[in-house]
């Protein structure tokens, strides 16, 4: 007689890093589902269930930390019986598989970023192909991204996304709209395309950058409200997406462009194959085209060689352009890039404080624009209910790294997962209040 019950196996995905990891893990989510295994998301620990899957993030030092420390965590949590198996895959793994092996032993098994199949393996499951484009998605059920690519060509001196990620290769629009229909009817309203580089999409397949022949097809699916661009490179960007960006309501007048810095001489030791003058020309191009879109961008301080001079020079440009949203990073020297052959030389307190000035900046310009949308009525999707309120956002906001509006719950009512149109009474430099209109 069995005097200890068999425990059932849980398979909880934890992910770190970028929203191409969150899809990468519901991709996962979805294949594991559709094997019958029970999994969960980053469930609380009560209900963690006893395998770990850590999905891992290895873009510069503090995201490689924070995975190392998440690994280290279950690899301990194991060695104490309180879950029986870990699992680790994603860009970390990908990148640095043989030192991790040797450094975590009790971790069961390391997977690259393109083993979903032997991982399914390790964990019971079959890879299916006919699942292509299903997954369980882990976002509020009003939006979802879409990978339109995986991997890039592009030769930038900083970034170790090609070392993890491999060269580009672009989904068929065929497939992308099939996922795209499916998502609609379990509810999604908002896609996010997403990639290392929307501008270079279909060049590898269609043999043509093929981004607006997407979008047309995108907006034809129904249900589908909003579609936004994310990470688009500023060199060899199709034009043509701004024409349809105006004529298509579905569209937000919204794009993700990261610039990474300004100075002529960063640009060109950062292998951007672009100068200030050029790609000033090009935002300004946009704005001509799609009045009142918003432009994110994300720029990089501490880049070695860079002077006092050439930050001044990107502090003018930031003041000069105005943009709607911003990251900024110092530098983060990475081995076997093209950059790590110079020398790191911006001491990291000087790097720190670029960043801060870059970002108060940027927080009075953004306090200048909110004042602006005081009194008008935009269209919000509402994403979800937090302490006493309904956070919404507007189709120049994108999820988790944009400005939120925030509706009182005590005195109104809003659905979540609906769009509504929300006017404006309040504004600080990264929050809106409005109450319905």
């Amino acid at each position: 007689m069995r005097t200890k019950s068999l425990k059932k196996n849980k398979i909880n995905v934890i992910t770190l890093g970028c929203s191409k990891n969150v899809y990468d893990s519901e991709v996962l989510m979805g294949q594991l589902r559709a094997s019958g295994k029970d999994v969960t998301h980053e469930a609380p620990e009560a209900e963690e269930g006893n395998i770990i899957v850590i999905n891992t993030c290895g873009f510069i030092d503090n995201a490689k930390a924070e995975s190392v420390n998440m690994i280290l965590e279950y690899a301990d949590k194991k060695e104490r019986g309180l879950v029986d198996k870990v699992f680790v895959t994603g860009c970390l793994s990908e990148r640095y598989r043989p030192d991790l092996e040797k450094e975590i032993p009790n971790v069961d098994q390391f997977f690259g970023t393109t083993e979903l199949p032997q991982l399914l393996k390790a964990l019971g499951a079959d890879y299916k192909h006919e699942l292509l484009g299903e997954r369980l998605t882990t976002t509020p059920k009003n939006y979802a991204y879409l990978k339109i690519s995986e991997g890039c060509d592009r030769p930038c001196s900083f970034c170790a996304i090609p070392l993890m990620r491999g060269k580009n290769v672009s989904q068929t629009i065929e497939k992308l709209v099939k996922e795209s229909e499916g998502l609609a009817k379990n509810g999604v309203k908002e896609l996010i395309l997403i990639a290392q580089d929307l501008t270079y999409y279909g060049l590898d397949i269609y043999k043509k950058r093929a981004l607006g022949e997407l979008l047309e097809a995108l907006v034809k699916v129904e249900g589908i409200e909003w579609i936004r661009l994310h990470y688009a490179f500023p060199t060899g960007f199709p034009m043509d997406v701004l024409e349809i960006m105006k004529r298509e309501p579905k569209i937000c007048n919204y794009i993700d462009i990261p610039l990474q810095h300004i100075s002529d001489s960063i640009l060109k030791s950062m292998r951007r194959g672009t100068t200030q003058e050029k790609t000033t020309k090009l935002l300004k191009d946009f704005r001509a085209a799609v009045p009142g879109m918003a432009i994110r961008t994300t720029l990089i301080v501490g880049y070695p060689g860079e002077t006092q001079e050439d930050f001044n020079i990107l502090k003018d440009f930031v003041q000069e352009m105005k943009f709607d949203r911003m990251g900024c990073f110092a530098y983060s020297h990475e081995e076997n890039t093209h950059a790590y052959a110079l020398e790191d030389d911006v001491p990291d307190t000087v790097k720190q404080e670029r960043a801060n000035e870059i970002m108060e900046l940027q927080s009075q310009i953004s306090w200048d624009l909110n004042q602006e949308k005081v009194g008008q009525t935009f269209k919000c999707i509402i994403d979800r209910k937090e302490g006493g309120h309904f956070v919404g956002r507007t189709e120049f906001d994108s999820p988790d790294v944009d400005n939120e509006v925030l509706i009182d719950a005590s005195k109104h009512y809003v659905k979540t997962g609906e769009f509504v149109m929300i006017k404006i009474i309040e504004a600080t430099e990264f929050d809106l209040y409005g109450e319905p209109a």
